[in-house]
C-alpha cells in the first residue's frame, strides 16, 4: 500500500507543477493502476521503460499526464486529476461489499477497487457483484 500511496503523491505533485510525464518504479500492481487510469481518461498514456541504475537495469512506469482546457481567455489548463483520496492505509484496510460501493463526488469521480478478479473502477466491480479493498478514491 505504501507504493500505491507513492504512486498517486507522485501524479498529484507533477499535475500541480504542470510536468509532461511522471516516472514511477515499476511493479504489475502500479502497471494495473495506471492502465486502468488511462482506460478511463485520467491520464493520457503509460509506458514500461528500463533505465539503468547504478549496477543494473530498472524498469520504470513512465506517465504521460493529460491537462484539460480551463476555458480562461489565456488558454490555460488544469489537470485531469483534481484531487485523490487514499481511503485504504497500510494501519487501515477498508473492505467493501459490492451492494456497497458508493459514488464518489455524486459520480464525478471514482473509487478503485482491488477484487478477485482484478483492479477495477467501483462501478465495474458493482456491475460484476464482487467486492474487495477500496483502494483509493479520484477525481
Amino acid at each position: 500500500m505504501d507504493a500505491i500511496s507513492d504512486m498517486l503523491i507522485r501524479i498529484k505533485n507533477a499535475q500541480a507543477v504542470r510536468h509532461e510525464n511522471v516516472l514511477i518504479p515499476f511493479s504489475g500492481l502500479k502497471h494495473q493502476i495506471a492502465l486502468l487510469l488511462k482506460n478511463v481518461g485520467y491520464i493520457e498514456d503509460v509506458e514500461k521503460k528500463k533505465r539503468k541504475a547504478r549496477t543494473a537495469e530498472v524498469d520504470w512506469l513512465e506517465l504521460k499526464l493529460k491537462y484539460v482546457p480551463t476555458g480562461a481567455a489565456d488558454g490555460g489548463q488544469q489537470g485531469a486529476i483534481s484531487g485523490i483520496r487514499l481511503v485504504s492505509r497500510p494501519s487501515r484496510h477498508l473492505y467493501v461489499k459490492a451492494r456497497s460501493i458508493k459514488p464518489v463526488r455524486s459520480g464525478f469521480g471514482m473509487s478503485i477497487v482491488s477484487t478477485p478478479k482484478g483492479i477495477m473502477t467501483g462501478t465495474q466491480a458493482r456491475r460484476e457483484n464482487v467486492g474487495g479493498e477500496i483502494l483509493f478514491e479520484v477525481w
